[in-house]
């Protein structure tokens, strides 16, 4: 039996995430799919690197993932295969590879798409499964495509610095409305150097420390702490941090230019925090 596990920008609601666990199924009964999320924010691509770089680790050697995040990015005529250590990774050729892995693939290879349906997501997956069959069956990543593929690179918007101040980009925001920065705990504490600081949440709004539960403060109010995956959460006790920030969820009823343009003044949004 081989891990095989999902992540897609789908939404709950669409009939694709059970279309692809039943093409999984049909191309092989021993694989076993396992849901990551079909909720990544369409165009956010912070928000997936985010996701899969910090759930591909736990799983154990030999799974594979399939990526299914923003697939028609570009015209291009191939999908990717990655390799890196014991964990294969399925994924269009759009920039988020490199984002989901920075210090890049151990080694990566095309897989061809057939000109004519390009445009079809499920031919997609299709080329994708065949090609982790290829290599369950034994077979070098190498011979399984194109191993002189140039990926494409997308550049990651980072956490920005100076003497006496940092900036961290909302990156995500979770099911309790819960706000994720691009900040993790080493480089906040190395930028502090045991300072004090101040993080502004709000023109009138700030938060001076740092909390390990939610229940270090009062309900409704606001707090600071390090999530499961070590990056810096704004949250309220029992409330709605991306409420107070301002910001919206993306539902599936959002139309596409409203997606792109929440992605760009709400996902991106910075968050400044002072240090004396």
């Amino acid at each position: 039996m081989s891990i095989l596990t999902l992540t897609s920008d789908f939404g709950p609601q669409d009939f694709l995430a059970g279309a692809v666990k039943g093409m999984v199924l049909r191309a092989d009964e021993s694989f076993r799919p396992v849901d990551i999320t079909h909720s990544v924010t369409p165009f956010n691509y912070p928000q997936a690197a985010y996701v899969c770089r910090n759930a591909f680790p736990h799983f154990p050697a030999g799974t594979f993932h399939m990526v299914l995040v923003n697939l028609f990015d570009a015209r291009l005529p191939h999908l990717l295969l990655a390799r890196r250590g014991d964990a294969h990774i399925a994924i269009a050729d759009n920039g988020l590879l490199g984002m989901i892995l920075p210090e890049g693939p151990d080694e990566v290879a095309a897989l061809a798409i057939d000109p004519a349906r390009r445009g079809e997501v499920l031919h997609l997956v299709d080329v994708m499964l065949q090609g982790i069959l290829g290599l369950r069956r034994g077979r070098a990543l190498g011979a399984v495509g194109d191993p002189g593929v140039e990926i494409r690179v997308k550049t990651p918007v980072r956490p920005q610095s100076g003497f006496d101040w940092m900036e961290g980009h909302i990156i995500h925001i979770d099911a309790f409305e819960n706000v994720v920065l691009d900040i993790t705990r080493e480089a906040f504490e190395a930028q502090r150097r045991g300072r004090d600081f101040r993080i502004t949440v709000m023109r009138n709004e700030s938060i001076d420390r740092i909390s390990q539960s939610y229940a270090d403060v009062p309900e409704g109010e606001k707090l600071a702490r390090f999530n499961a995956a070590g990056y810096l959460e704004i949250a309220l006790n029992k409330g709605n941090a991306a409420g107070l920030l301002g910001l919206q969820q993306v539902n599936a009823g959002t139309r596409r230019a409203e997606v792109r343009a929440l992605q760009t003044t709400q996902f991106y949004r910075v968050v400044r925090i002072n240090f004396a």
